[in-house]
């Protein structure tokens, strides 16, 4: 049975009863049908892409064409996840206008749902316009790759007092700007538990504790698909990076010693058309001698 389409609503009502949302990042088609048919909550065409699609060293290369690629890749898959587009590093802190260009170019050409930005109270009133503008938005604080260099590289956020204050105090400007769902990542889970239960508008939690009101994960993290590494909050649930190789392996291999393609992989000719092709080759000239490699 088709499921029912997920919109922000769903995520408010599961948030209120209680139900732990699930989400996970998608950038092809393929992949988009998959995790859907899996029945995810949430799929966030993130701008990790640029490192586990891309092979860009962090996420600050990627461009508005690269995400919009992606997004309308995902969007052929039809979901019926939410679907969400991350908006790619100087999209949108620049200009207000341009963020509301940018981020309508998500719904209107990539046919996304609705899209992510990184950053706390300073990014309210980019927020509130965007929303302004019929898009929903859903927030990120804590460790934001964005902010990677500022940061001083991937750090948890929030380790004392004053520093958890303040992360509160940016998802309550968030929410009060509009955002209908923040993502809480590398935080430590006190204060996630204490940010989730102050806010009417769901978290999701990435390395940020059980107490989220959901949790997401990069799909190449989660099946083990991106081999540069493995970041300590990702849960490996398969190995498909050895899994490629080793079928590759065995594909040569059976190329190598002309196991493959066998019979089943091959087609046949009507003999009679067969034994006409067989008689137009006897009148041609004797092909070549395959000259030898020096």
């Amino acid at each position: 049975m088709e499921r029912k389409k997920v919109t922000v609503h769903t995520l408010q009502a599961r948030k209120a009863a209680r139900q732990p949302i699930t989400m996970i990042t998608a950038y092809d088609y393929p992949t988009a049908l998959a995790v859907d048919r899996a029945g995810v909550d949430v799929i966030l065409v993130g701008d990790s892409l640029g490192m586990v699609v891309l092979g860009y060293p962090n996420t600050l290369p990627v461009t508005m064409e690269e995400m919009l690629h992606h997004a309308k890749a995902v969007a052929r898959a039809h979901p019926s996840a939410l679907l969400v587009g991350d908006l790619p590093f100087m999209a949108y802190q620049a200009d207000i206008a341009e963020a509301v260009r940018n981020a309508g170019r998500f719904l209107k050409e990539a046919g996304m749902d609705a899209v992510k930005l990184e950053g706390g109270r300073e990014m309210a009133p980019t927020v509130e316009a965007i929303v302004r503008a019929g898009i929903p938005v859903m927030g990120h604080i804590g460790f934001t790759p964005q902010s990677l260099h500022r940061l001083g590289g991937y750090r948890v956020q929030g380790r004392t007092a004053a520093d958890a204050r303040r992360l509160l105090e940016d998802a309550l400007a968030l929410e009060a700007a509009g955002c209908f769902a923040i993502v809480l990542e590398m935080v430590p889970e006190p204060v996630a538990a204490a940010i989730t239960e102050r806010l009417r508008i769901p978290t999701i939690g990435i390395g940020a504790g059980a107490a989220c009101d959901g949790q997401v994960l990069v799909l190449h993290d989660l099946i083990g698909l991106f081999d540069r590494f493995t970041p300590r909050f990702a849960k490996k649930y398969a190995d498909l990076h050895q899994e490629i190789v080793r079928a590759v392996q065995a594909y040569c291999e059976d190329i190598r010693s002309r196991r493959f393609p066998g019979p089943e992989h091959t087609f046949s000719m009507d003999p009679e058309e067969l034994a006409a092709f067989q008689a137009m080759l006897e009148a041609l000239p004797a092909p070549a001698p395959v000259a030898e490699a020096r």
